[in-house]
């Protein structure tokens, strides 16, 4: 009789959230509608107006909605007749998506989950989706990797049906289905691909991944030969292991003009650390790709939308990349101390409005620093007092 009793409730939420995801689309479709996701048609102040409406209205649904949220929210004074501003909606920190199952979705709801890549002493964070969330989630991701990773196709006409040939450095989709940047991957893959695009990583006897360098040489060698660019697609420590590799076989390969690569992640122990310049550096002795066409993304399991540093082909300097979102989700920098944001120039913690997260929590506050810029913003490593992170997809094992 109480499942009977709630029905009609669950119904009315679920059309709320359906009215939602109507709006979200539409203005995700207009504010992609040219390069870089700029929008010609709107005045800036008027994207901002509905992104606000967008995140307050969000956080009604989301404080009904997920229970612990709600208490979270309770907790710090903040409800929806209080909130009239993004800044104001308290961002969950992401430990918190480790202790509570941070969802609107039914139980009987959620056919998949992502889980972040923390250490083996530690539980995941968990997102939870259904094929509703993974679409928006899609939806979000591949105009702003087309944007930064495929910046020529923009020239052409919308939804050219051009293909890229991609070389993954990570295990393939259906042997890690735990794994947002696999899963993210894979819809690249399917979007943008060629029928040859790789997934390149092996499994060890220790359960862990790394590259199946025999293959990934042989790819690369392949790529070499044609005239048609790779696309370049890992963490940051199998592009280590990568240079590695060749270093000890005293190879290298001259990949054709125009190929480009995309990194993300941190290293978590797995390999050597190289700062960026340094990893950049190796890797355009080994491969030949100029740092033009390197970018740098950020991204994470909890969230539904990622940020990049560059824009392939561009010749903007590393010191002068800065991470952006599209114009979807929007980073905050604040201090730590005061939970107020920083001064520009300054280094806090970085907090995340992703309007596509429509399922779990929109606001999240991660543990890593950052420097606010004018344009976005700048890595600067985790906050002293966090476990390592890095995208080592240790825990996105089945």
């Amino acid at each position: 009789m109480a499942v009977a009793d709630n029905q009609p409730h669950q119904n009315r939420v679920e059309r709320e959230f359906a009215v939602y995801v109507e709006r979200f689309g539409d203005f995700l479709r207009r504010t992609t509608s040219c390069p870089e996701g700029r929008p010609t048609a709107w005045p800036a102040e008027e994207v901002e107006a509905e992104f606000n409406a967008l995140a307050c209205d969000l956080f009604r649904l989301q404080y009904a909605a997920v229970t612990p949220y709600r208490h979270f929210c309770d907790a710090r004074g903040a409800s929806p007749d209080r909130v009239e501003h993004w800044h104001q909606i308290p961002a969950m920190p992401t430990a918190a998506f480790k202790e509570w199952e941070l969802s609107s979705l039914p139980l009987a709801s959620r056919p998949r989950v992502f889980l972040s890549s923390g250490t083996t002493q530690r539980l995941p964070s968990r997102h939870f989706h259904n094929a509703e969330t993974l679409a928006i989630y899609e939806a979000s991701l591949l105009p702003w990797f087309r944007c930064h990773l495929l910046p020529e196709d923009l020239a052409g006409p919308r939804n050219a049906s051009r293909r890229w040939p991609f070389l993954f450095l990570l295990p393939p989709p259906d042997r890690c289905q735990t794994s947002s940047l696999v899963h993210m991957a894979d819809a690249v893959r399917q979007h943008f691909g060629t029928p040859d695009s790789a997934f390149v990583s092996d499994r060890q006897p220790d359960g862990s991944w790394c590259l199946s360098q025999g293959r990934l040489l042989s790819e690369l060698e392949r790529s070499a030969e044609r005239a048609t660019p790779v696309v370049l697609f890992g963490t940051a420590f199998a592009f280590v292991e990568l240079v590695d590799c060749l270093a000890a076989r005293q190879r290298s390969v001259r990949l054709p003009h125009g190929s480009r690569l995309m990194e993300t992640g941190g290293y978590k122990g797995r390999s050597r650390v190289l700062s960026r310049s340094e990893l950049f550096a190796a890797i355009s002795t080994g491969l030949g790709l100029s740092p033009s066409h390197m970018v740098s993304e950020y991204g994470m399991s909890e969230l539904s939308s990622q940020a990049y540093d560059h824009v392939a082909g561009d010749p903007t300097p590393l010191a002068e990349r800065c991470f952006r979102f599209p114009p979807w989700a929007r980073a905050a920098i604040v201090d730590p101390e005061t939970g107020l944001e920083a001064a520009a120039g300054a280094v806090g913690l970085i907090q995340i409005c992703d309007l596509a997260n429509v399922r779990s929590v929109m606001a999240v506050q991660t543990e890593d620093l950052g420097l606010r810029l004018e344009a976005g913003f700048q890595l600067r490593g985790r906050a002293a007092w966090t476990e390592p992170r890095g995208c080592s997809l240790q825990q996105a094992l089945p």
